[in-house]
């Protein structure tokens, strides 16, 4: 009996003194897994940061723009390619897709996205419907025909397919008409309807981005039985800013290359003022925003409301556009 007890006691005393050991081996480890989520969730939000900032205004093919003259359309296509690719290879990539932090957890960024696409997307149609045709009879470019869907696939899609490779392919499909363009294989007309029609697409588009930025404060209701414009959520307030900052953007880099393959159907409608006086509007939406935050201050109280601000430079731009597609409508 007192073998029994003292073997059993042995070993209830050695089970306590294993449950002892491994209490604090469990403790380090937790508190080293906490320590690299920690260190994880810090960096996510660093690089967050720096994938968050988007491009300037700066000279985006200043190689390709100052040989254009000797090639009608170049600076234009030239354009396009830079956009799509600051698109796909700016710092964190295409993000617009992403499933994993931190890209996943990025908001303004794919919205300022998009922004930038919606422009890619309408020239390139515009391209290809009007630019690259003699008239409306004529045979659509094959390598313009190929890029544009493709710029109109899906631009969230992240596996089977990835929209980055179907948005490459359209850059690969763009790259060939502008070097048949170079070699005088591709046709770029540079006329005052086309250039209009275009104008037509952007000004629908500001239009809209402008409604939408207006929206941050409400509307009260009408009384003639339409429906009022309804207030965007508090949420949504920096999604529709960063949208319109992405197509603004865009279009100050096209409306420079239109300056440059337009140039003499510009000069002869005396449309220099208003194209630059366009440019002027858009580039002041690219402004530094010093706040950590877009704000939605109401009326004339303490805080601003940068919707509004966007709105004004954007309502401003698309007046001076209309001016400026009347000119190209004139005979």
């Amino acid at each position: 009996m007192k073998f029994g007890k003292g073997a059993f006691g042995t070993k209830s005393t050695a089970a306590s003194g294993s449950r002892l050991s491994e209490g604090p081996g469990k403790t380090v480890l937790a508190k080293t897994l906490l320590g690299l989520l920690l260190v994880y969730l810090v960096l996510c939000v660093l690089v967050g940061w720096y994938w968050s900032r988007a491009p300037g205004i700066t000279p985006l093919a200043p190689a390709v723009l100052s040989q254009s003259e000797a090639v009608e359309g170049a600076a234009t296509v030239a354009t396009v390619e830079s956009l799509m690719s600051t698109l796909l290879n700016k710092p964190g990539g295409y993000l617009s897709n992403d499933v994993m932090p931190p890209g996943v957890w990025l908001d303004n960024m794919p919205h300022w996205e998009f922004g930038v696409l919606v422009q890619i997307r309408d020239i390139t149609r515009a391209m290809r419907r009007d630019m690259a045709r003699s008239q409306s009879q004529s045979a659509e470019d094959e390598d313009l025909a190929r890029a544009e869907p493709l710029f109109h696939f899906d631009n969230k899609s992240w596996i089977m397919p990835a929209t980055e490779s179907e948005y490459s392919d359209g850059l690969k499909a763009l790259n060939a008409y502008a070097g048949r363009l170079r070699t005088g294989d591709a046709d770029f007309y540079a006329r005052a309807d086309n250039l209009g029609s275009w104008l037509g697409d952007v000004s629908t588009r500001l239009g809209s981005l402008s409604q939408g930025l207006s929206a941050s404060v409400g509307q009260a209701p009408v009384t003639d039985g339409s429906r009022p414009r309804e207030q965007t959520p508090w949420l949504e307030i920096d999604d529709v800013f960063y949208e319109a900052r992405g197509s603004a953007w865009a279009l100050v880099y096209l409306l420079r290359a239109v300056e440059v393959d337009f140039a003499d159907i510009i000069a002869k409608k005396n449309a220099q003022a208003s194209l630059q006086q366009i440019i002027r509007e858009l580039e002041a939406t690219q402004e530094p925003l010093w706040s950590p935050m877009v704000l939605n201050g109401g009326g004339f109280g303490l805080l601003a409301n940068h919707s509004l601000v966007m709105a004004n430079y954007l309502s401003r731009a698309n007046a001076a556009l209309i001016d400026l597609r009347r000119l190209m409508e004139q005979g």
